[in-house]
């Protein structure tokens, strides 16, 4: 981490999705360093954790883009244990998952996601999504002061 810049954590199983969200952050010149965190429990650890353990980021994240559908540790647990964590609850969490179902987008809510986010199929159409977000989050929004 060489900038003071809070980064973007994405906790996703999908090498391929990341790779996607990746080139658009770098497509749309993303200022804050992106983390990955390939599960569930591999975020926790992190969060949890982070500043105590070598090779974590001395910083809590600035936004966290999680998926749902992850083996192990699924989202809707992670987004449980963040939220109910006082020190974790005002990181903003943005669901990024192909599920566009209905009761899926209602739970994460109910657990206090801050966004829920469909990943579209088609490139441009995740490079616009990721664009907006980004813009909204990191430059629009007033964040809350965390570590």
């Amino acid at each position: 981490m060489s900038s003071l810049l809070k980064p973007v954590l994405v906790v996703d199983d999908s090498a391929e999705d990341f790779m996607a969200l990746d080139r658009a952050f770098r497509r749309h010149a993303l200022k804050n360093p992106v983390l990955r965190c390939e599960d569930g429990d591999q975020a926790l650890d992190y969060l949890q954790g982070y500043g105590k353990r070598p090779g974590w980021p001395q910083m809590l994240p600035a936004i966290i883009l999680l998926d749902l559908n992850m083996p192990g540790t699924d989202g809707r647990a992670v987004l449980d244990v963040i939220k109910h964590d006082p020190l974790l609850l005002p990181i903003p969490v943005i669901i990024f998952s192909t599920s566009s179902n209905i009761r899926d987008i209602e739970d994460c809510y109910h657990l206090g996601a801050n966004s829920y986010l469909t990943k579209p199929i088609d490139y441009a159409a995740l490079e616009e999504k990721v664009r907006l977000t980004m813009r909204y989050w990191l430059d629009a929004s007033e964040l809350p002061a965390t570590n």
